[in-house]
């Protein structure tokens, strides 16, 4: 998957850079909009395009019309958090609309949402030596499968898409098991506990003191 930064705030932009590359995400920065527009003429072949409305040479919704015409879809990532503005950003064909300051961990389901939605993302995730099929909803370990429960599937697809990255028990609880669940975090810790011992993970999913977990690949 390439996605396409276009952010004039080079801290913002290495920091979205950063955490998509740990993600498995290849990442393109432009600081300019009219420097984005003259290059993806000469190359668009991407998967998504996340866009500041606020740029030097050319805005956002200008940018969002030249996106559209290479069927590239849009993710606003903006600090205009006024409606005119998400309306317009909306209306006009962007596939979501996220305001500065953002969770990384959000800003990540959200473009695998638009993936997803967009027939982009791959039906297959493969990480240490897993391969997780999500149309089959089937695990293979070295190419045996490993059957797992649906609540301990979910929660191993939230971390293998999010490798590398730590995830507070509250955000696992919200992700896998809804945001109405009526629950304690330790349903976590006992999935996780699952996870571990079924798939031999436990080197491999740490613990975050004091917040929840991580893959590590």
């Amino acid at each position: 998957m390439k996605i396409l930064i276009i952010e004039d705030e080079k801290p913002i932009a290495k920091l979205i850079e950063m955490n998509l590359g740990a993600a498995n995400y290849e990442t393109q920065i432009y600081y300019d909009g009219a420097e984005a527009a003259e290059a993806l003429q000469q190359n668009h072949s991407y998967d998504l395009a996340l866009l500041d409305v606020m740029l030097p040479g050319m805005d956002g919704f200008e940018l969002l019309e030249i996106m559209k015409g290479y069927e590239i879809p849009v993710i606003f990532l903006t600090a205009k958090d006024d409606l005119f503005s998400k309306v317009q950003g909306l209306k006009g064909g962007a596939e979501d609309y996220i305001v500065k300051p953002f969770e990384v961990l959000e800003l990540l389901v959200r473009i695998e949402k638009v993936l997803e939605r967009s027939n982009r993302m791959s039906s297959v995730v493969r990480v240490l030596n897993m391969e997780i099929n999500f149309e089959e909803h089937t695990v293979r370990q070295d190419g045996r499968e490993v059957l797992l429960k649906p609540m301990e599937f979910n929660l191993l697809a939230v971390l293998a898409k999010n490798k590398n990255i730590a995830i507070s028990r509250e955000k696992l609880l919200k992700l896998v098991w809804g945001v109405d669940f009526v629950g304690e975090t330790r349903t976590v810790d006992v999935h996780i506990g699952q996870l571990r011992k079924k798939l031999g993970l436990s080197d491999h999913i740490k613990t975050v003191s004091k917040m929840g977990y991580r893959l590590e690949e």
